[in-house]
């Protein structure tokens, strides 16, 4: 644990924390989730017969959408100038599912792990939306923080 919450005041009030004193680095930020769908689904995904369309091609360009807006979405989360976004999403059959991972960039004073974990939620709530005509038993899982590096607090790396 690193210590004291930064989004609340002495008080207790929510608050958006002043990052204007920060030195500009470059953070990077990659996390990842997972959904988990029956073996057919994935293979009508693999194969683009889904009703709906391109599965993973919607899937990728909603996550890169959603990190861009992410602080419209999160309250307390600073405005940023992302310099690079990527999803991936490649198929695990040992699930059977879909693995997603987005990465978020930035040379800006505050981290960038709200992005990446925003596109990798919406990409996943994109695949279930998609898919949902064939199988309304996915489950989306293992949304997490892979990796960041930059900043203050330094780098991290999941287990």
């Amino acid at each position: 644990m690193t210590g004291a919450l930064t989004h609340l005041s002495a008080g207790g009030e929510a608050r958006m924390v002043d990052v204007g004193e920060k030195a500009e680095t470059t953070r990077m930020a990659l996390a990842e989730g997972l959904v988990t769908m029956q073996a057919g689904t994935l293979a009508l995904i693999l194969e683009s017969n889904a009703k709906k369309g391109d599965v993973l091609g919607t899937a990728r360009i909603a996550g890169i959408m959603a990190a861009k807006r992410t602080h419209e979405l999160i309250p307390l989360c600073h405005p940023l100038l992302l310099t690079k976004v990527s999803v991936d999403i490649e198929p695990d059959h040992g699930l059977p599912g879909l693995r997603v991972r987005a990465m978020a960039r930035v040379a800006g004073r505050t981290g960038v792990e709200m992005e990446a974990l925003t596109a990798v939620s919406v990409a996943c709530l994109t695949i279930y939306d998609m898919a949902k005509a064939v199988d309304r038993g996915m489950v989306i899982s293992g949304i997490r923080l892979l990796e960041k590096t930059g900043g203050k607090s330094g780098d991290f790396r999941a287990e």
